[in-house]
């Protein structure tokens, strides 16, 4: 297809001890964070991020525009006929950012990536999943290795359908799910299934705007029952993927705005806690996104102002309803970042426009602070702005010692780093929230036992001894989350999830050491097994994490 064609198709805690339940309490911080910039240039723009268990981040692009400003090694070229602008390329699409020594390293992607989706395997591998063109029915593995002779390795067909602007979720028997995609209503599962290739799902025909689609990068959640929430375009619906029917059909969103790409907001699912109730409580958070018509008008040069909204919604109550909470700041192409304490980030975007090549501006330079359990009114506290726009194809994920790491923002068909609004932007940051600061090193707790890459069971005490210097510790304010890595890309964060595990004994043992006895998740359906980072949080201020496998 010619270029100009090809471009206009794309842009059409606290806790109670002992019997009693569980109880996240959230303080609050000080001050609104800091920024670092780590690498001015990594040679790639960071569409998609995954942090993996050795504290390593594989990021990557698409293949398709041509030449990166970063080589592969050792002569190594992919080449590919069906490319438009270059069919022998020698330049590296992927890397692998080493966080500790703040190194990174060319990867070979050899298929296009472009707008794909992932997630990460019990044994902690990254199984991404589709892409563009010769990218689009592929599955690629990148296994975590200690060495750097690792890289991707790719399956041919391993998807039954094209997989474009689709959403991966981790299940609880360790298979993965592929929902959606452009032109596709239905759903597969990775490893193929034996009984049929694809499932159709006429939910996600039914919120398809014509046009505008509003319904790619479905959000999608496992529920606390073992079926998936999806939420595409302003409603949601509960899966039974297992019988493939539908079981619950959720309200629209007051207002009826979209919050799907590219009207794209953001959304998480809140934290889990009072896991040994009978009923467990499951709450989504969608911010963000852009009014009705948006992607048409930024289109014809107009660019209309983002949605400054929230909704939440308590997706296990038997009569759901979602409840409208005011951001102080417009955002579209947002990210949402679930912090080791159970607060939410609300980092990167624009204020304006939608998502899509050139359709957004205004960027957002200040994250917002989300605090789900403050009353209403009191919640979201807006942070230090970076100085660098993270607009479309932008990206962010926690890493284990408590910053997020930010990269990405290429709203345009190509690398182009002159005379636009937006230039393409190859480096890294990092924000460091509030409970990082020097003064809250007497509050933060430092894990001495267990090491990281301790094998947990389901539904069995744990202990976990750590070191608070506070002179005066309230027992009673300490507390124990996991958190699932998440792969994120165009403003969701795939298998993002955090569990606030019951305390059932804090003993102090004197020297300020103290011994946690805490509680696993008791099934799959609450958490699945892989690897997860698990935290000692204190008056809301976390320890550095450790890497827990959970099997």
């Amino acid at each position: 297809m010619s270029i100009p064609t090809f471009i206009f198709s794309i842009l059409l805690s606290h806790l109670l001890f002992a019997s009693q339940q569980c109880h996240l309490i959230l303080t609050s911080a000080a001050d609104a964070g800091r920024w670092k910039l780590l690498q001015t240039s990594i040679g790639i723009s960071a569409m998609h991020m995954q942090l993996l268990r050795n504290d390593r981040v594989v990021i990557f692009d698409r293949t398709d525009f041509g030449k990166s400003n970063l080589s592969l090694p050792n002569r190594k070229c992919r080449n590919d006929p069906t490319e438009v602008v270059l069919k022998l390329d020698c330049s590296a699409h992927s890397i692998e950012y080493d966080v500790p020594s703040n190194k990174f390293r060319a990867l070979m992607v050899q298929t296009d990536v472009w707008c794909s989706s992932g997630a990460t395997t019990p044994d902690g591998n990254l199984v991404q999943a589709g892409g563009f063109n010769d990218g689009e029915r592929r599955v690629r593995i990148f296994n975590p290795c200690s060495d750097r002779d690792c890289d991707w390795q790719e399956i041919p067909n391993g998807l039954a359908a094209r997989r474009w602007y689709a959403t991966s979720h981790i299940l609880p028997d360790g298979r993965q799910i592929v929902v959606g995609g452009r032109r596709q209503f239905n759903y597969e599962f990775i490893p193929k299934s034996i009984v049929a290739n694809t499932f159709n799902l006429p939910f996600l025909l039914e919120t398809n705007d014509v046009g505008a689609e509003n319904n790619l990068y479905p959000f999608v959640f496992l529920n606390v029952d073992g079926n998936l929430f999806i939420f595409a375009n302003n409603r949601a619906i509960l899966l039974d993927y297992v019988k493939y029917k539908v079981v619950k059909t959720y309200p629209t969103i007051p207002g009826g705005d979209p919050r799907s790409y590219p009207s794209t907001g953001s959304a998480v699912l809140l934290p889990l806690k009072d896991l040994k109730t009978a009923a467990i409580q499951a709450e989504v958070l969608i911010c963000g996104g852009a009014p009705k018509g948006s992607f048409f008008q930024a289109a014809r040069g107009n660019f209309v102002r983002a949605l400054n909204t929230c909704a939440r919604i308590t997706i296990t109550d038997p009569n759901p309803q979602w409840v409208m909470e005011t951001m102080p700041l417009a955002r579209v192409m947002g990210d949402m970042i679930l912090l080791p304490n159970g607060n939410v980030l609300l980092i990167n975007g624009a204020s304006s426009g939608s998502a899509g090549w050139e359709m957004g501006r205004n960027p957002v330079l200040s994250p917002v602070l989300y605090r789900p359990d403050n009353r209403i009114g009191s919640r979201f506290e807006t942070q230090k702005p970076t100085t660098i726009p993270r607009m479309y194809h932008s990206s962010s994920v926690l890493l284990r010692d408590g910053r997020v790491l930010v990269g990405g923002s290429n709203p345009h068909a190509f690398y182009n780093f002159t005379s636009v609004f937006f230039p393409t932007e190859l480096s890294l940051e990092a924000f460091s929230p509030a409970y990082l600061d020097a003064k809250f090193n007497g509050l933060r707790p430092k894990i001495v036992y267990p090491n990281s890459i301790s094998g947990f069971r389901y539904k069995k005490t744990i202990t976990i001894q750590v070191v608070i210097t506070d002179e005066d510790v309230a027992e009673n304010s300490v507390s124990v989350t996991m958190v699932a890595p998440a792969f994120n890309t165009h403003s969701f964060s795939m298998n993002q999830r955090l569990l606030v595990l019951c305390d059932d004994k804090v003993k102090a043992l004197g020297n300020s050491a103290y011994s946690i006895e805490a509680t696993t998740p008791s099934s799959p359906n609450l958490a699945p097994a892989g690897f997860y980072l698990l935290f000692v949080v204190y008056q809301d201020i976390p320890s550095q994490g450790i890497w827990v496998k959970l099997q």
